[in-house]
């Protein structure tokens, strides 16, 4: 398992601003994540120091060559999964890695929307989730579906299998987009794949069914949402993370509530720009900087990840 001092999960502007900071002051980092929504051919006018207009790919470009210059190492994949380890220190996993961090900076913009299906809000807490890692356990032995099309669900699907052997993973109508390894993983593990929409949840006390399209019913006590890519609400539950509505909860300083996890950027909440998300993400690498010096190298790595 690879390991580094700060791992940064997104690489928005809130990301690669931590990444400067944190690389100029020699603290081992790594920027994880894929092209963000902004990087697109956006054109800026409201950014600090460019009196022309700029596109939001390039102003991307211009600090990732900033930060890579300092010394901040890039993986461009997406994190699917995110636990705390026991002893401190958190585990980050990739379509093809396991990263060990002593701390962590979430910079992952903005929650994605809800999928569509009827019954979906009804069954919240009744058997729906949206976090493996809080509710999987409650699942022993009972059948359950996964509900995406992506790594991120695939990943989900393969985690379930720690509590229960009877998986589904319901793509509900959309093209499946995980990677090949996935697809072999999920059939190595005997996850049976269902293309068909999603048209309904049914059951008394709880969950007990989900309807397919057609009318197909297939028995199941537990739905756990993993549509498109993890968000920051699904790291928050996962972590254990406060929240203030959709957003995650940080103090001046940038710091949830778990030790060693900082956050930055849209997934905070309040002025949705890039200057905003630029100065939270520097104000988190200082903190992460400080956590890292007093907690991970005086400690000699006492609280370097440890395997979920």
């Amino acid at each position: 398992m690879q390991s580094i001092e700060l791992c940064i999960v997104g690489a928005g502007p809130a990301g690669i601003s931590a990444a400067i900071y944190a690389a100029r002051a020699n603290v081992g980092c790594l920027l994880l994540g894929g092209t963000p929504k902004f990087a697109a051919d956006y054109e800026i006018d409201n950014y600090f120091g460019f009196p022309e207009t700029i596109s939001g790919r390039e102003l991307r470009e211009r600090g990732l060559a900033q930060a890579l210059r300092f010394g901040a190492q890039r993986l461009d994949e997406l994190a699917v999964g995110l636990h705390a380890g026991e002893n401190g220190g958190f585990t980050i996993i990739t379509p093809s890695r396991r990263i060990g961090s002593c701390t962590l900076i979430l910079a992952t913009g903005v929650a994605r929307s809800r999928p569509n299906v009827p019954g979906l809000a009804a069954f919240e807490g009744k058997g729906v989730s949206w976090c493996v890692t809080c509710d999987g356990f409650f699942m022993r032995g009972k059948p359950v579906a996964v509900l995406g099309e992506g790594n991120y669900a695939a990943n989900q699907a393969l985690e379930l299998l720690t509590y229960t052997p009877a998986v589904t993973l319901l793509l509900n109508g959309k093209t499946p987009s995980m990677d090949e390894a996935y697809r072999a993983r999920l059939g190595e593990a005997g996850i049976a794949i269902r293309p068909e929409p999603v048209a309904g949840l049914e059951g008394e006390a709880g969950l007990s069914r989900a309807v397919l399209q057609g009318g197909t019913p297939l028995d199941i006590h537990g739905l756990f949402v993993a549509v498109g890519e993890a968000s920051s609400g699904d790291f928050a539950q996962a972590l254990g993370l406060e929240r203030s509505g959709s957003f995650i909860a940080v103090d001046k300083e940038q710091a949830t509530n778990v030790p060693g996890a900082f956050a930055a950027g849209d997934c905070t909440g309040g002025f949705l720009q890039i200057s905003k998300a630029v100065g939270e993400g520097a104000v988190a690498a200082r903190s992460a900087i400080a956590y890292v010096k007093k907690r991970c190298r005086e400690a000699g790595g006492e609280t370097a990840a440890q395997n979920p």
